[in-house]
């Protein structure tokens, strides 16, 4: 992943190696890390049991919200590509018991379709 990627909100895969030791402590006996992306600062993080979302926050990003999401508790979820003025591709993920999606927007199409798959995936 470059630095423009970055700051761009391109979606780019992380080495899970990289992240083992951030995620290791929460996780659950039996979970293991499958997959994760990085979008600016936040983090989409796929275990076999769970998807976790991490918001960096504050300007040095040390405060974090880790929000676990059972794959069981996704009822559906969508995908909107970029279109033709819109370079941003927009990722919804609706939670059972909450009214308003989770909104994660990538800046053009690159790796909403993985992350779109790995959703399919897991949820399927």
């Amino acid at each position: 992943m470059s630095i423009f990627d970055n700051l761009m909100g391109n979606a780019s895969e992380l080495s899970l190696n990289k992240i083992h030791a951030e995620f290791t402590p929460i996780m659950v006996e039996g979970e293991e890390l499958k997959k994760a992306f990085k979008i600016i600062r936040d983090f989409f993080v796929f275990t076999n049991k769970r998807l976790i979302l991490v918001n960096k926050q504050g300007i040095t990003g040390k405060k974090r919200e880790y929000l676990t999401i059972p794959y069981g508790s996704i009822i559906k979820f969508s995908k909107e590509s970029a279109g033709l003025l819109d370079f941003d591709a927009d990722l919804k993920i609706w939670i059972r018991g909450q009214s308003e999606p989770i909104t994660k927007e990538f800046k053009d199409d690159g790796n909403i379709n993985e992350v779109y798959r790995l959703l399919s995936q897991f949820t399927l």
